[in-house]
């Protein structure tokens, strides 16, 4: 992995775990929030695009919030790995999500949308620890039962 920047032998440090905790519950609140909205999207979007923006304005790019929740600074080789992963989940919404907007079909939007940031979640394994390679099977694994599952409700599983 040397072409990513990593030097091998390097140990990684997760200086930025509490500041990935503390957006991963942002993102929970407004996930349920959107719910409780619903509506004919199920999870509402517009509730969820501008809960998703705040939160990530005011915690992925608040200085502040960053120095006080995290414990020093990424390595050039997780500052790649973080921005792939970020492309990773833009390709794999628009892969799995997108083609079924012309349907409207939010159920399986969403199902896409869960997938996609599962997936993403194992690149960020070198930028947060292994919690992300957790969280990424849980979100693959609820996905998949949503698939296979189509009577189940998409509230319980997201």
């Amino acid at each position: 992995m040397s072409f990513l920047g990593y030097n091998k032998g390097e140990t990684l440090e997760f200086n930025y775990k509490k500041a990935c905790g503390l957006w991963l519950i942002a993102v929970a609140f407004v996930i349920a929030l959107a719910t409780v909205v619903g509506g004919e999207q199920i999870i509402n979007m517009q509730v969820f695009s501008i809960g998703y923006m705040v939160s990530f304005f005011s915690i992925n790019l608040n200085k502040k919030v960053l120095h006080k929740f995290s414990d020093g600074p990424s390595t050039p080789f997780q500052r790649k790995m973080s921005l792939y992963s970020v492309i990773l989940l833009f390709i794999l919404l628009v892969l799995l999500g997108g083609p079924f907007f012309e349907t409207e079909n939010w159920r399986l939007i969403w199902l896409g949308a869960l997938l996609a940031t599962g997936i993403h979640f194992f690149p960020y394994y070198f930028v947060h620890g292994k919690s992300m390679i957790f969280l990424g099977l849980a979100c693959v694994i609820n996905a998949a039962v949503g698939y296979l599952s189509p009577q189940s409700s998409l509230v319980t599983i997201a």
